[in-house]
């Protein structure tokens, strides 16, 4: 039975099938199929906005390649540790990363970084954004852009932001609002959004810039005031909500991207592979759909796309850090 069923031609449907189950039990594909798996290095943590949204489109992603998905997490240093192993990955396409805004942001963040981020990786494709949110407590008396503006002028030092931690994408945008309004609040950084994020819920800090995913619900509720969303365009997630930009700071735009990326050097045939791959899969309305649910919409960019946009997005946020004056060994 065992040759009889290795010698018969695999319908593409039911491998695709397979595909999808070995993403949630790959050993039990491996031993059946023998099919090598798409290694993707996720150089965060589990449970990041990432690492959701790749788990997410994770099964799809293997249907459209027709391979099965194992998501490794080696986080580390603001994704430092993953990437520099990705890197070092062999150039066969059988390893690839997801990377997010750190990976433009921490070459001027961070003293030393052992990898170029642009030079030492193959750009495949930017997947998706997600905008984030600028909260108050209500404690805090303004209620839109202009009037914290207003207040924090008129108390120059006393009022405080939180963020995820020194030299986070958060932190860079809480920053961005403090040059763009010419303001002075105080930075209190805190390790990951859960600490973060329970602080701002108890008026433990006044002001935050997170992710409008996780903080809907309690903007909704009254628990958080929304002050502004960070992204160009205002958001279906929160619509009644206007943007920062449009608040009396034209220059103000910030969002949360994942890309995924290869290491240098990677074959032009098997960037196009991959490229098309992400491209089917977000396609599949269930990934859509998981995308949206994590608070992403889908943003495909081509691999020439991916590349300007690395390089634009490295030289914007270089001036962000050196504004902000951070800096970490």
């Amino acid at each position: 039975m065992r040759h009889a069923t290795a010698s018969r031609p695999l319908d593409r449907r039911a491998f695709g099938a397979l595909a999808a189950a070995a993403f949630a039990a790959p050993g039990a594909a491996f031993a059946q199929f023998g099919d090598k798996p798409l290694r993707v290095i996720m150089p965060l943590s589990a449970g990041s906005g990432a690492d959701g949204a790749m788990r997410a489109i994770g099964p799809s992603v293997g249907k459209a390649l027709g391979q099965p998905v194992v998501i490794e997490n080696l986080p580390g240093a603001g994704g430092i540790t993953g990437t520099a192993q990705l890197v070092r990955a062999p150039k066969d396409g059988q390893t690839i990363g997801i990377v997010s805004n750190n990976h433009v942001v921490n070459p001027s963040v961070y003293k030393s970084v052992p990898f170029h981020a642009i030079d030492d990786i193959t750009p495949i494709t930017v997947i998706g954004a997600t905008p984030f949110v600028l909260v108050a407590h209500p404690s805090v008396p303004a209620k839109n852009v202009q009037e914290l503006v207003a207040l924090a002028r008129s108390r120059p030092g006393q009022l405080n932001y939180g963020s995820s931690g020194n030299g986070t994408i958060l932190h860079l945008g809480a920053e961005m609002f403090v040059h763009e309004a010419q303001v002075q609040i105080k930075h209190i950084p805190y390790r990951g959004m859960g600490p973060l994020m329970a602080d701002v819920l108890g008026g433990q800090v006044q002001l935050a810039v997170v992710a409008v995913a996780p903080a809907a619900a309690h903007i909704r509720s009254g628990a958080l005031r929304a002050l502004g969303v960070t992204t160009a365009q205002r958001t279906p997630a929160l619509p009644e909500v206007p943007t920062i930009a449009e608040q009396g700071l034209p220059n103000y735009a910030l969002e949360g991207w994942i890309a995924a990326i290869g290491p240098a050097g990677l074959p032009r045939a098997e960037v196009n592979r991959l490229y098309e791959g992400f491209k089917a899969a977000v396609a599949m309305p269930e990934a859509r759909d998981a995308l949206v649910a994590q608070g992403y919409t889908v943003q495909m960019q081509t691999p020439e796309a991916t590349a300007a946009f690395f390089r634009t997005e490295l030289a914007r946020m270089a001036a962000v850090v050196r504004q902000a004056k951070v800096q970490m060994d």
